[in-house]
């Protein structure tokens, strides 16, 4: 029987990469996102190179959307082993122009987003002594200050206390959390002139990273899959920072 993994945001870049490496480890990937068409995409991808997957619509700011969505999988499948809590979203927006709804949107969804989705599996996975979570926060939360991007900044610092919190108190249960925080990775969120780099000044960030690229999703999918295997099974609440060497190599 395969192990299951759910995984948030995954019709798009990160989230989408993490899917299918997942598949192609055997694993059964409950694809989530509020991209219907993309998440469709994606399981169809799957399942067309022998990999099995389901799409379930899910907007991780509903608390009741997230524990239905958990409570099919796990009614269907018996168990959910592993959660990769990657959705997000990174808005530009200036201090001045800076209203409570705009930072509590962010919030909602890069920090409450992950607890929503893990609280209602801990239960199954505590009956089992056995669970992985792996969630995704950013360069821009763990080194970095990002400007006109503080409420990211500040929800992407909020997953890492949130996995070290998770994983002291889960670890006696059989449960690990950790954490990935990517640098500068080609996703759609990168190369959006409007709320990031731009496509140009994307491929500029290449010159000052010293493995003299930026990465791909699947770089960080490679992580996650790490992050919730065996491999990591003395490992709980870190946060592996992936960049080519950005933060190290900047002086």
């Amino acid at each position: 029987m395969k192990d299951v993994v759910l995984i948030t945001g995954a019709g798009i870049g990160i989230g989408r990469a993490t899917a299918k490496a997942f598949a192609k480890a055997g694993y059964h990937v409950v694809a989530t996102d509020v991209l219907a068409d993309e998440g469709a995409s994606v399981v169809a991808e799957i399942v067309a190179d022998g990999g099995t997957a389901e799409f379930h619509m899910l907007d991780v700011r509903s608390t009741e959307a997230a524990d239905a969505v958990v409570a099919a999988a796990e009614a269907k499948h018996g168990a959910i082993d592993v959660i990769v809590a990657n959705a997000g979203i990174a808005h530009r927006v200036p201090l001045d122009q800076m209203t409570d709804a705009k930072w509590d949107h962010t919030f909602d969804i890069d920090l409450k987003g992950i607890f929503r989705v893990v609280r209602p599996a801990l239960a199954g996975m505590k009956a089992r002594k056995k669970g992985a979570v792996v969630a995704l926060s950013s360069i821009m939360g763990v080194a970095y200050g990002w400007d006109e991007h503080v409420h990211y900044s500040a929800a992407k610092s909020g997953v890492v206390g949130l996995v070290r919190g998770l994983a002291v108190e889960l670890a006696k249960e059989g449960i690990r959390v950790n954490g990935i925080a990517p640098g500068y990775i080609r996703t759609a969120q990168l190369l959006s002139k409007e709320h990031s780099l731009g496509p140009e000044a994307a491929e500029l960030a290449g010159g000052f990273i010293p493995m003299g690229r930026i990465g791909q999703p699947e770089e960080i999918a490679d992580v996650a899959l790490f992050l919730a295997s065996n491999a990591a099974r003395y490992m709980t609440g870190q946060v592996v920072v992936v960049d080519g060497g950005l933060l190290v190599g900047r002086y």
